[in-house]
């Protein structure tokens, strides 16, 4: 008894309501724009943490070298305050500690251009994130509104959630156009 209830509600379904096939396809058009939306968001969000953890290693690079810089500044300093007995030798010394300097001088400003480029293609990842969240939320509204032409008959419902799944398409497409 249950399955020739089925098979006429099934079957009555699709002679009362024409809309049944197109508005199913559709919504599975709809169902594989929500996935790709969520694929790019979830990959933009792992793509920026990767880049905020590449940034806090250059940090940690300029950081170390900033420690550096400053110990070979005190050591030349150092040995440009002292009376050694050796001044020849505390002169060559004092010109290695000062090399060094200008060496970790110029390493600090590069690890902090790299972060900062870093943390700017972050950034970027970041907003594509949002652009990709908000068309998957569009999407899926479109989804449920589109579904009510079901369930009401009305194809103001398929046609809204067309139109929603059109603006949807659009925003998730406009996270690949930032730059």
């Amino acid at each position: 008894m249950h399955e020739v209830m089925e098979g006429h509600e099934a079957g009555e379904n699709h002679e009362d309501n024409p809309l049944m096939m197109p508005v199913a396809v559709t919504l599975s058009i709809l169902a594989v724009l929500v996935a790709i939306a969520t694929l790019l968001g979830h990959r933009a969000g792992t793509e920026e943490l990767m880049l905020q953890t590449k940034a806090t290693d250059q940090w940690a690079l300029f950081q170390a070298k900033n420690i550096r810089l400053y110990e070979m500044q005190s050591m030349a300093d150092l040995l440009g305050t002292l009376e050694p007995a050796d001044k020849e030798k505390a002169s060559a010394l004092r010109d290695k500690y000062l090399s060094e300097v200008e060496r970790y001088t110029k390493e600090k400003e590069e690890a902090t251009q790299e972060a900062k480029s870093l943390e700017a293609e972050r950034d970027l990842m970041g907003k594509r994130e949002d652009r990709y969240d908000a068309g998957e939320v569009i999407l899926e509204i479109a989804l449920i509104v589109c579904s009510l032409t079901l369930l009401t008959k009305k194809r103001i419902f398929w046609f809204s959630g067309m139109m929603l799944g059109l603006v949807g398409l659009v925003v998730t497409l406009s996270g690949h156009l930032l730059r």
